[in-house]
């Protein structure tokens, strides 16, 4: 493959994970996705999280490091084609920022840090992709900095939770010295088990067909049973398979002793935390065997973006399962959505708007009243606080945040602290899409299902000019008041409007 042409048939995605960075790239061939090359480090970037939750330099250094060898990968493939996730890691850090403003410089692409949850629908993505079952599922994914749990069906997750356990964490929690000791072992695996038992009623009241796990833990835990033939009838994780591994733990005092067949030097160190999180898991479901599945995050984030080409986003359903939870006037909502796409094309060539704040600013209009549920009286923070903090399948804490603010100051006073905060989290353009709900809500302040007559919009980001058809303004006294209030809190933000 030539690396250096752009192709707009690949795709790729990377999963910086709080153990290890992947890279994933993947060709579009007749609608499939065909993995055509990939690339994994070990960076331990949780490992590198202070006792003030703050990355070291070194962990910052070897994180940029492989990203930069990362970076050599993406020449072929287009900015727009590639999605960068981040996790438990990147989502403790207290300096996570300063990490990512220079990973973005190197990757050239933004970095998303998705929430738990949104982690534990993506591996269960990735893996219903690419191992095919029958009935429901019970999914883990034991990470370096969080394990997720999915019971899902065919496709569709049912139940996601990502607890706050990882091999990367625990191994510094529980061995930090590097000796092995079974009363040490015991305290890891009880540790977990109590993390399990949080979510372990429901999950067995919603019931699984099967079990698999998935990433670097399971997949080393699996090659040491199968290269000692110790894997169960169906070659999975079985429970006498751990309790071998548990006697190979405990045969050495030091963790840098541990030669275990099928055991790579790079998991070393990882092991014994790896192990009691598994055993805990196992213990606490009551399981008594577990499959592998190659598919993880990257995967999933792979296959989610495919649904964005084919204009299947997670996202717009996720939007609509919001309006259905908080009882939102759909006709009320459709009607701004409209009316805020028609402004935005009016005026996207002129502020250099893309598709991104097109679909940040349709789903705001859809999502601008879900603070109705709570409360009339200021419904619009209680809008952005449910966007910006809820779990919303599809969005990064990046994008809630975004449609948050949006939301949030899409009616009544605004200040130029407001206008600050919109231009650092999405640039000029997001303040450009706030503009346009603002303006799209004011136009529908009256509910009606008159459709409202053609608008001409035009502005450069300093001024904006709205124009209506020859009379209709004087038949509309309450939309003249509403206009001339937005004249003058636009003017906080330093835009001029006009109306004519």
């Amino acid at each position: 493959m030539n690396r250096n042409a752009p192709d707009d048939h690949l795709v790729a995605a990377i999963d910086l994970g709080s153990n290890s960075f992947h890279l994933a790239i993947a060709r579009l061939d007749h609608g499939e996705l065909r993995r055509i090359d990939s690339l994994s480090e070990k960076v331990q970037l949780a490992a590198g999280l202070d006792e003030n939750n703050n990355l070291t330099q070194a962990s910052q250094d070897r994180a940029l490091a492989c990203l930069a060898r990362f970076a050599q990968r993406l020449q072929a493939i287009p900015a727009k084609r590639l999605r960068i996730v981040a996790t438990n890691a990147l989502r403790q850090a207290n300096n996570a920022q300063r990490l990512m403003d220079q990973a973005e410089h190197i990757l050239r692409q933004r970095i998303e840090i998705i929430a738990g949850r949104e982690e534990a629908r993506l591996i269960y993505l990735g893996v219903s992709q690419t191992r095919v079952t029958e009935g429901r599922q019970l999914v883990v994914d034991i990470g370096g900095g969080s394990t997720e749990f999915i019971i899902g069906e065919n496709f569709e997750p049912l139940l996601t939770e990502s607890l706050q356990m990882g091999c990367v964490a625990y191994t510094q929690r529980f061995f930090a010295d590097g000796q092995l000791h079974s009363r040490t072992l015991d305290r890891a695996i009880m540790s977990a088990r109590q993390e399990v038992m949080a979510i372990a009623e429901a999950y067995r009241e919603a019931g699984w067909d099967s079990v698999v796990g998935s990433s670097g833990t399971i997949k080393a835990a699996r090659q040491i049973l199968a290269q000692n033939n110790w894997t169960s009838t169906s070659d999975g994780i079985c429970r006498k398979g751990l309790e071998k591994i548990r006697e190979q733990l405990l045969a050495c005092k030091n963790i840098q002793e541990l030669d275990i067949p099928g055991l790579k030097d790079d998991r070393k160190a990882i092991l014994p935390a790896g192990y009691a999180i598994l055993q805990g898991v196992f213990d606490e479901l009551g399981l008594e065997e577990m499959g592998y599945s190659d598919g993880a995050l990257r995967e999933g984030v792979l296959y989610d973006m495919l649904g964005r080409i084919r204009h299947e986003d997670i996202r717009d359903r996720s939007a609509h399962a919001l309006m259905r939870r908080y009882h939102v006037d759909e006709a009320q909502a459709e009607r701004v959505a409209a009316t805020a796409d028609r402004l935005f094309l009016q005026v996207t060539d002129e502020l250099h708007l893309d598709d991104d704040n097109r679909d940040i600013l349709r789903r705001a209009a859809l999502l601008h009243e879900v603070g109705l549920a709570i409360s009339h009286s200021s419904f619009h923070k209680h809008s952005a606080y449910l966007l910006q903090y809820s779990d919303v399948p599809g969005f990064s804490q990046v994008d809630q945040e975004k449609l948050g603010l949006v939301v949030g100051n899409h009616r009544r006073k605004i200040r130029e602290e407001q206008k600050m905060q919109l231009i650092r989290s999405g640039t000029l353009s997001l303040l450009y899409v706030c503009v346009l709900l603002r303006l799209a809500t004011l136009l529908h302040h009256s509910r009606s299902r008159t459709p409202l007559p053609d608008l001409i919009l035009t502005g450069d980001g300093i001024s904006f000019e709205l124009e209506f058809p020859s009379g209709w303004l004087a038949e509309h006294p309450l939309t003249v008041a509403d206009l001339a209030g937005e004249t003058e809190q636009l003017r906080h933000w330093g835009i001029n409007f006009i109306t004519r």
